[in-house]
C-alpha cells in the first residue's frame, strides 16, 4: 500500500511562524539599534584615543613636534571644530631641507556620527607634553546626545576617555 501524503508545512502553520518571528523582530530590532550606536560611540572614541596615542609617541621619538588634526583629504589639516570628516595623524621631520610635516595615519570620516575637537587639533612636544593645552573630545551619535563618551587630553599629555559628554 503506497501513501501519497506529502510531509511538511501546511500554509496556515507557514503564516503563524512568519507572524510570531515578525512580532520578535518588531522587538528587538530598537534595541539592537541602540546597541549598533553604542558600538559606534566605543569605537569612535577608541580610533581618537589610539590617534592620540600614536602622535605622542611620535613625539617622544624625539624627531620633533607631532600632532592630530582634523582633516577631510588626508593630507592637509583644515580648521574646524568638526571631527567627524576624518582626521590626520602628523610628525615634523628635521633634515638637511628643514622642517617637513609627514602623514603618520589618516582616519576617515565617521558616518552617523557628531565629534566635536579643538580647532587647531592637538599637538605634543618631543617631552610628550600637549603644546596645546587641555582639550577635550566630544563623541556622540548625530541622531541623539546619548549615548555620549568625552576624550580628555590632559597638559602632560595623557589621554582618558569618560562616559558621558563633556561639560
Amino acid at each position: 500500500m503506497s501513501s501519497d501524503r506529502q510531509s511538511g508545512f501546511t500554509l496556515v502553520e507557514l503564516m503563524i511562524a512568519i507572524a510570531v518571528l515578525a512580532v520578535l523582530l518588531g522587538l528587538a530590532l530598537p534595541s539592537f539599534q541602540a546597541s549598533m550606536r553604542s558600538n559606534r560611540v566605543a569605537t569612535t572614541s577608541n580610533e581618537i584615543l589610539a590617534s592620540l596615542s600614536l602622535a605622542r609617541t611620535e613625539a617622544i621619538r624625539g624627531l620633533g613636534a607631532a600632532g592630530v588634526c582634523p582633516s577631510a583629504d588626508g593630507l592637509n589639516c583644515v580648521s574646524t571644530t568638526d571631527w567627524a570628516g576624518g582626521w590626520t595623524v602628523w610628525r615634523e621631520d628635521r633634515g638637511a631641507g628643514g622642517v617637513v610635516r609627514t602623514v603618520v595615519r589618516y582616519i576617515q570620516p565617521k558616518q552617523r556620527m557628531a565629534v566635536t575637537g579643538p580647532e587647531a587639533g592637538v599637538q605634543f612636544t618631543t617631552q610628550g607634553r600637549s603644546d596645546t593645552g587641555a582639550e577635550q573630545f566630544d563623541v556622540a551619535p548625530s541622531d541623539t546626545d546619548t549615548p555620549a563618551r568625552c576624550v580628555t587630553v590632559s597638559t602632560t599629555g595623557q589621554s582618558r576617555v569618560n562616559q558621558g559628554g563633556c561639560a
